[in-house]
């Protein structure tokens, strides 16, 4: 008889905790941390299944790269900082050749701006309210600004078949959802310091706008 394979649900203290970690002094971020709080939000959108499909596999295929990176080499990539200035230095972000981690982290780092607006409108509210409307809002102030029209268009039909706020946290959080709900105004906030942080890097290097 088959095993039956266990169900990984969401949990916000997990991000919470792994966000805080990355929170380096100086003004600094590690990577790895963030790498492993990154892991903990790809679930949600698994447990969502095609409906987040527009951002999910991107988001894989980026955290995959910059763990590739940070397995490659431990000195240059531990930090968000010490990664730009060794790309920087070594004409990396130029190179055709090379799939660079600035550009990489900073397409993470618009998805992280997008979830965390999701999930700040999907607090306030009430739990037989339709979630689609705050995700419509929370993706035409962040992440729509980065995509082609075609996948604006899908991403936009696709959250018209969202769930009511209670049954989206059933499903991504099993039978924890008050746990949940409980850690998301204290896992925003450390979010909030996160995005600041990675923005106000990117903004020093001048590299908002990496093709």
């Amino acid at each position: 008889m088959a095993e039956c394979k266990e169900i990984m649900y969401f949990d916000l203290r997990t991000v919470h905790d792994h966000f805080d970690r990355s929170l380096l002094d100086e003004d600094d971020i590690d990577i790895r941390a963030y790498l492993e709080a990154y892991n903990e939000l790809y679930k949600f959108f698994q447990l969502m299944g095609s409906v987040f499909s527009f951002v999910s596999s991107d988001l894989k295929q980026k955290i995959e790269i910059l763990q590739g990176l940070i397995d490659k080499d431990q000195e240059n990539y531990v930090t968000v900082k010490k990664m730009i200035e060794y790309e920087k230095e070594n004409n990396l972000l130029r190179k055709s050749d090379f799939v660079n981690g600035a550009r990489t982290l900073l397409r993470l780092h618009r998805g992280l701006d997008f979830i965390s607006e999701f999930l700040r409108q999907l607090g306030e509210l009430s739990d037989s309210d339709n979630t689609s409307t705050c995700c419509k809002d929370a993706y035409n102030k962040t992440l729509a600004k980065h995509h082609p029209w075609l996948i604006r268009k899908a991403a936009i039909v696709a959250m018209y078949t969202m769930p009511s706020r209670e049954m989206l946290f059933k499903k991504v959080c099993g039978d924890n959802v008050q746990k949940n709900v409980d850690a998301l105004p204290k896992m925003l906030e450390i979010t909030s310091h996160v995005i600041t942080r990675t923005h106000t890097v990117y903004e020093v290097h001048e590299l908002h706008a990496l093709p």
